[in-house]
């Protein structure tokens, strides 16, 4: 597929199923892109939808399956909308760091594909903001999906959530007081059973 320069083929991009429950227009709206006037459509249409599909059908549809209603704060993201996200402090990183992040069509330095989308999962919202804690979600998460990377955020526990093809596996949080990685390989916790970390996550929202 070439990219868009017309409404119409704007429009049959947007069309794209990426999983039963996830169209290519459902991961493409950025506040950053609306407010200054940049299409956040990408170059390689072909390839942010191959990395779009297994973001989607590993990660995302899973999460919803077991949960509910996922949220989708952000993520596909033009290399010219996360410029400018950049340089304007919009929270986010630089181009190069994001490539196979929320620049689904590039590649990374070493040739991988991979696909960020930052969510939030409606279910956990009630339990999180009674509780604070976040990690019962992480922990889940590590336990039973193939991902990359997770990052933490205070509000709503809203999370990036990567897949990509050499997984990393590494989980971090910008929630104070427990700022820093909970997990990546070689630390002591990054391996083994964690259910007594969101077992009562799950039964108090009756899941």
């Amino acid at each position: 597929m070439r990219k868009p320069r017309t409404v119409r083929s704007l429009e049959e991009l947007g069309r794209v199923r990426l999983s039963p429950s996830f169209f290519m227009r459902d991961l493409l709206h950025s506040e950053v892109a609306s407010f200054y006037g940049i299409p956040n459509i990408p170059d390689d249409p072909d390839l942010a939808i191959a990395a779009g599909r297994m973001l989607c059908t590993e990660l995302l549809e899973p999460l919803a399956a077991r949960f509910g209603r996922v949220s989708i704060r952000s993520a596909y993201r033009a290399p010219e909308v996360n410029r400018i996200g950049n340089e304007r402090g919009h929270n986010c990183a630089r181009n190069e760091s994001n490539y196979a992040g929320h620049i689904w069509d590039r590649r990374d330095p070493d040739g991988r594909m991979g696909a960020t989308a930052c969510i939030v999962v409606n279910a956990f919202i009630p339990y999180y903001e009674r509780t604070e804690h976040w990690e019962a979600l992480a922990w889940w998460v590590h336990d039973h999906l193939p991902y990359s990377a997770m990052q933490f955020f205070p509000r709503f526990a809203a999370f990036n959530l990567t897949w990509h093809e050499e997984p990393e596996r590494t989980i971090y949080s910008y929630i104070p007081p427990r700022k820093g990685h909970l997990t990546k390989p070689g630390m002591a916790s990054h391996d083994g059973d964690h259910s007594a970390e969101y077992r009562t996550f799950l039964a108090a929202s009756g899941l």
